[in-house]
């Protein structure tokens, strides 16, 4: 077959690949954001919502696919808008923040070199304060300039409506963002063995149930998820921490936006501050300790790289010297 018919077949297909990918992240965006309205509140006057999930799908599509698929955020978040009722001049102001903070907060991470498999601290870092605190104060600042300057917003809740739109989106790319980096990374061991299902089984379970006590009852007991927090990223890295982490932020966000347990009886403002600090210091504990504990892991693979590698040069260099191997036995005093 001629190169150029080649082409032509190449083309159409990688067409239709692209096209499809861009829908996706569409209906991604779309049903992750009808799914975060489900607990939505109303503060100062605007409607906002503790975790924002669209924000975490749209950055990691972003990480995944690179800037071409930022259209795909417009069109999600444009849907969503349409979805709550009629369009006014406040909804494109929205739509514009909604998809200019995403593309921010990755074309920072690029910039500073940012890896998705978050196999090093930096990494870890760079997500939370660059991706996650830094990028999404666009989002929350153009959405509510807009609102307030459409006289949806009163002068007295911008503040209150500001910080929580944008302690919701950063909650969006730490908790969720993470979890899809990690199922990304997903691989089925080759011969399971029981206990390789049965200990990440109980992990989530144990993380829900909980978390369904300490967010219920009227003890402050929220503390007790950290453990299981730790556990989860020294066992299992990103794959153990981030699903364990989503499933405290959103048990968390429904006990929040019930009034239940600790946070009956302070005030919508005050739930908000106790629900995003709980949400925040469980995202940084299992992100930050995992991207930890695989960069030293790592660092241990390479070194043990580098010493075999070492001893079959001395091999050679010496032949008639008996090889030792890497990593050497254990003493059989110290067994």
């Amino acid at each position: 077959m001629p190169p150029n018919a080649l082409t032509q077949l190449r083309d159409p297909r990688r067409l239709a690949v692209g096209g499809l990918r861009l829908l996706v992240i569409v209906a991604a965006y779309f049903g992750s954001g009808r799914l975060g309205l489900l607990e939505q509140l109303v503060i100062g006057g605007a409607k906002v919502t503790p975790l924002w999930p669209p924000t975490g799908v749209a950055l990691t599509s972003l990480l995944l696919f690179g800037i071409g698929v930022w259209p795909a955020v417009a069109v999600g978040a444009f849907l969503v808008i349409v979805s709550l009722g009629p369009l006014h001049p406040a909804s494109f102001g929205i739509v514009a923040g909604n998809t200019l903070a995403p593309v921010a907060a990755y074309l920072i991470l690029r910039r500073v070199g940012f890896r998705i498999e978050l196999d090093r601290l930096r990494d870890g870092l760079a997500l939370v304060f660059l991706g996650a605190l830094a990028g999404m104060l666009i989002s929350s600042t153009i959405g509510s300039v807009t609102l307030a300057l459409n006289g949806t917003l009163p002068r007295s809740g911008f503040w209150s409506s500001w910080s929580t739109w944008w302690a919701g989106d950063a909650m969006g790319v730490l908790v969720v963002t993470p979890l899809l980096l990690a199922l990304r990374m997903l691989r089925l061991p080759e011969e399971p063995g029981l206990f390789d299902w049965v200990e990440p089984l109980l992990l989530l379970v144990g993380t829900a149930a909980v978390t369904l006590v300490a967010t219920h009852s009227t003890l402050s007991l929220l503390f007790l998820v950290f453990p299981l927090l730790i556990w989860a990223a020294l066992r299992f890295q990103l794959l153990g921490a981030a699903p364990c982490v989503f499933v405290v932020s959103v048990l968390a966000v429904v006990g929040a936006t019930r009034d239940a347990g600790p946070f009956a009886r302070h005030g919508v403002v005050a739930d908000m501050v106790m629900l995003q600090a709980l949400n925040g210091c469980a995202a940084l504990t299992g992100l930050l300790l995992a991207a930890l504990i695989t960069e030293q892991r790592n660092t241990y693979l390479r070194i043990e790289q580098a010493c075999v590698q070492l001893a079959e040069v001395v091999a050679r260099l010496a032949p008639g010297e008996p090889a030792g191997r890497w990593p050497p036995p254990e003493d059989d005093d110290h067994r």
